[in-house]
């Protein structure tokens, strides 16, 4: 095959991908071999590719190839989330484009819709992940709404309430007026908002008398059923017994008293809304206050809010405000900071509602997670620091409300057949509903007709705990051969900011049905942020299309450039010229190939020595990048094993090894170390593999013909073997010889064709073992070992040893010495400076530790500078 002169990623990667898919390299099946699982993060059905993505998923994909080449069934099963509210949220507003009401659709026209949008943009994120090159097996893709991924949701539902771990309450939960539904607590973002604290004064019912009271919520003033005062404040003892008057709606309540209110805090008066305050309800069922909520479920104010009914409550804080001044019941307003709960999805203000609601019980669930993870350590966590956040929020957990007032996702098992709040069974089916439902009101004449189920629909958290274990079938056949098989799983890879949410929510579920932990590792990503660290978000402008940066710097690129930055946990601070590196990296690579596969192969020509003791070294510098690799990996320091790789390539490949072998111009390479080159470029390109997964399919395919069995993506790892350590220290030594030859023919104009004499004094009694390297890279005529300082030659110092170039007629010696003698003034200059801070008793005592050995490191690199100028003087003169 003819070689392309330049790479071409976009016609490259289309080729490749459609061959892997081909011949179903993505694909696993159960069998003899160790498997690897991974399970994605599902993506919302809803969702397109973001930067967030690319790096999770290239992370992920990064992992599932290299444990293929290690020789596991590898099985990295894709999927999406239905995302219940976020759907919702879009169906409903697509409905309204259309001029449909949701409340004039039955839940199975609404559903229709639903499933229609789904039908239409569902797959689009999963599409896309293939551009990035994702080896997903496709065949295993699930979705959350899947028949048997609600089935096993609904199962395991029945299952934990049977256990008497699920219960019903009429509880205060976090309302999200936009999306209609109750939250958990954990999809609350509090934020600090300035707003106005408002001094409301209300009359003592028989007087003239006030009490002012302090409120963030004028609005609420409707719901108000009580004040309150601490019993021993005494500014308020001659009010006990007495009643207020609410201001506008003239509401009569009472005056209570109760050690709850702080006598320094505020006016010492607290209005009491038990329908939209935690602790306001808590102080109402102690002193059973009547409850009055005031709102809709959109939060515009319903008939208790009078001449406000109908109007949304920010609009009515205002207008309330204006009405209280007008009437002499607003005293004043300050300027006041305070938290404020914001819907996660919809960034809608949460407003408190008492509702009925299911609640999971956690105190027990939660206790083998806390125990896998901060005790025994089953389960890590990369970095560790996140033990502390999750431990946080563990031992501080609260009851998960898993019911949410959508239509979007699984439907509540829950029957009804009576109007009582107790008249439920709990069943998979109305079938089985119906059977227990006779049982439980011993009627036989129940049918199906007389039942009907809660119209509410599960968490969607409730939904993916389970993942893990509903992609392979766990909950519905415990015993099935692919659950056996792969689960649990390998690693986790997913972002912090849903460490709680969704990652120890499935160890949750994990543990109690199956006693097992679904996976071992968790690797938590950072944010991909932008250069003024701003999170990257649509409404900023401030996050590029993945499809875009992998259109400009192909996909093998823009992994590379996101990964050469992303250190566990840690946020990245995005630059496309990230991905431009990545593009350099991937042209370098194409260009060294071009290069050896360009080269006259002969196979009678020796191999010269020069080049045996390169393919010696770098087969050692190989084998020492492949341990700090694996060791890399095992510790999930995945950006550390990418810079491994891209030096060991770019700089002992590209920069060193191929110029020690490259054969003279227009001459042949022997058959021996071109054998070793195309070796070691193999070897590259399986440690490249899972970062570059086309660029390098594509050179190993032009290397040689291979069979669909021989492909990269189904190659072997290479594998560790003993090296010479000793060869890549001496190396070391050999490059600042090298490095010390060409500055002398740069600062002297020697053209390399002109070979040149080397002679040296080897104090340090050195390897020789590299000399045939020095000789071809610095075009050495002679090199030789001398016991004695040469005249007349310039001269360099590597460690003590000592070497020396004789000088050639080309040379101007005057021009030479003044040149010598400058630099050897400067040098002498700074060591005056350096030795007089050392000489400072008082810098000395006070420097740290570090600084005084720079500062020493700095006086022996002048005084050895300063000893090789005036031998380069003294061999001139």
């Amino acid at each position: 095959m003819s070689i392309p002169a330049q790479f071409d990623a976009k016609t490259i990667e289309n080729k490749w991908y459609d061959y892997w898919m081909k011949n179903n390299y993505f694909h696993s099946e159960p069998d003899h071999r160790t498997p690897y699982t991974i399970v994605i993060p599902p993506p919302n059905v809803t969702g397109v590719l973001h930067m967030g993505h690319m790096l999770n998923n290239t992370i992920q994909d990064v992992l599932i190839r290299r444990a293929r080449l290690k020789g596991f069934n590898a099985c990295w099963v894709p999927g999406t989330d239905h995302a219940s509210i976020a759907t919702e949220a879009k169906v409903v507003a697509k409905l309204k484009s259309e001029g449909i009401n949701k409340n004039d659709l039955t839940r199975e026209e609404f559903l229709k819709h639903a499933w229609d949008w789904t039908d239409k943009y569902g797959g689009v994120i999963l599409e896309q992940l293939k551009k990035l090159g994702a080896s997903c097996d496709w065949e295993r893709t699930k979705f959350t709404m899947d028949a048997d991924m609600s089935a096993s949701v609904i199962k395991s539902f029945v299952d934990l309430y049977n256990k008497g771990l699920i219960y019903r309450g009429y509880r205060m939960v976090n309302w999200d007026p936009e999306a209609k539904t109750t939250l958990s607590d954990e999809e609350v973002i509090y934020e600090e908002q300035n707003g106005k604290l408002y001094f409301l004064n209300y009359r003592i019912e028989g007087s003239e008398e006030f009490l002012t009271i302090a409120t963030t919520r004028p609005e609420t003033i409707f719901g108000d059923t009580a004040i309150c005062v601490n019993p021993n404040d005494e500014r308020f003892v001659h009010l006990k017994g007495k009643n207020a008057i609410v201001p506008i709606c003239g509401r009569i309540i009472p005056i209570i008293e109760d050690e709850y209110v702080d006598i320094e805090f505020g006016t010492g008066c607290l209005k009491v809304t038990p329908a939209h305050d935690m602790n306001d309800k808590a102080l109402g069922e102690k002193h059973n206050l009547e409850i009055v909520d005031i709102f809709n479920e959109d939060a515009t104010l319903n008939s208790f809010g009078l001449h406000y009914q109908g109007k949304d409550r920010f609009v009515v804080r205002d207008e309330v405000a204006k009405e209280l001044e007008e009437i002499g019941a607003l005293a004043k307003t300050e300027i006041h900071l305070n938290k404020v709960g914001t819907s996660e999805r919809t960034k809608a203000v949460i407003e408190p509602r008492l509702s009925d609601q299911w609640f999971l019980k956690m105190e027990d669930l939660v206790k083998p997670a806390i125990k896998s993870v901060l005790e025994d350590g089953a389960i890590k966590l990369h970095p560790a620091r996140f033990n502390n956040t999750y431990a946080h929020w563990l031992n501080n957990i609260r009851d998960w409300n898993i019911s949410r007032q959508l239509w979007w996702g699984q439907q509540i098992p829950a029957y009804f057949y009576g109007d009582g709040k107790e008249d439920f069974v709990v069943a998979e089916n109305i079938q089985d509903a119906l059977v227990i439902a006779k049982e439980k009101t011993a009627n036989s004449n129940l049918t199906t007709a007389d039942l009907r189920q809660d119209v509410d629909a599960l968490d969607t958290w409730f939904s993916s705990w389970l993942w893990p274990m509903s992609v392979f079938g766990g909950i519905m056949d415990p015993e099935s051969e692919d659950f056996k098989y792969y689960y649990p799983t390998n690693d986790l890879v997913t972002g912090p900011d849903i460490l709680f949410f969704w990652v120890a929510r499935m160890i949750i579920a994990g543990y109690e049905y199956t006693g097992k932990k679904p996976f071992t590792n968790v690797y938590l990503t950072g944010l991909v942020r932008d250069k003024q660290r701003r999170k990257m978000s649509k409404s900023l402008g401030n996050s590029p299309d993945p499809l875009d940066l992998i259109e400009k710097f192909g996909a093998d690129g823009v992994r590379v450039g996101l990964l050469l930055s992303a250190s566990a946990g840690n946020d990245i601070m995005f630059d496309e010229e990230l991905c431009n590196q990545g593009k350099g990296f991937t042209n370098k690579i194409w260009n060294a190939f071009k290069l050896i596969k360009g080269w006259e192969v002969s196979e009678t020509i020796p191999q010269p020595e020069s080049s045996k003791v390169a393919v010696e070294w770098y087969e050692a510098k190989l084998q020492q990048t492949l341990i700090e690799i694996e060791d890399n990996f095992e510790k999930y320091r995945i950006s550390e094993a990418l810079m491994g790789i891209y030096k060991l390539v770019w700089d002992d490949f590209c920069s060193w090894f191929l110029e020690m072998i490259k054969p003279a111009y227009q001459q042949p390479i022997d058959k021996i170390t071109f054998d070793k080159a195309i070796e070691m470029l193999e070897n590259n390109l399986k440690l490249l593999h899972p970062f570059m997964p086309f660029l390098t399919e594509e050179i190993w395919q032009h290397i040689a013909v291979r069979t669909a069995e021989e492909a990269l993506i189904v190659s072997t790892w290479p594998e560790i073997k003993p090296f010479n350590a000793s060869l890549i220290a001496d190396f070391e030594s050999t490059i600042e010889v090298i490095s010390g030859i060409r500055t002398i023919r740069k600062d002297k104009n020697i053209p390399f064709k002109d070979a040149i004499e080397l002679k040296a004094i080897n104090n340090d009694k050195v390897s020789t073992y590299f000399d045939t390297i020095v000789t071809k890279l610095g075009n050495i005529s002679n090199f030789e070992y001398v016991a004695d300082k040469v005249d007349g030659a310039l001269s360099f110092r590597v460690k003590s040893n000592e070497y020396f170039i004789p000088i050639s007629g080309s040379i101007d010696v005057d021009a030479e010495i003044a040149k010598l003698n400058a630099e050897l003034i400067y040098t002498q200059g700074f060591l005056k400076s350096v030795q007089s801070k050392l000489a400072n008793e008082k810098f000395v005592a006070g420097a740290p530790e570090k600084v005084l050995a720079n500062e020493r490191q700095k006086e022996s690199d002048a005084l050895a500078k300063i000893a090789t100028i005036e031998q380069s003087l003294a061999g001139l003169k």
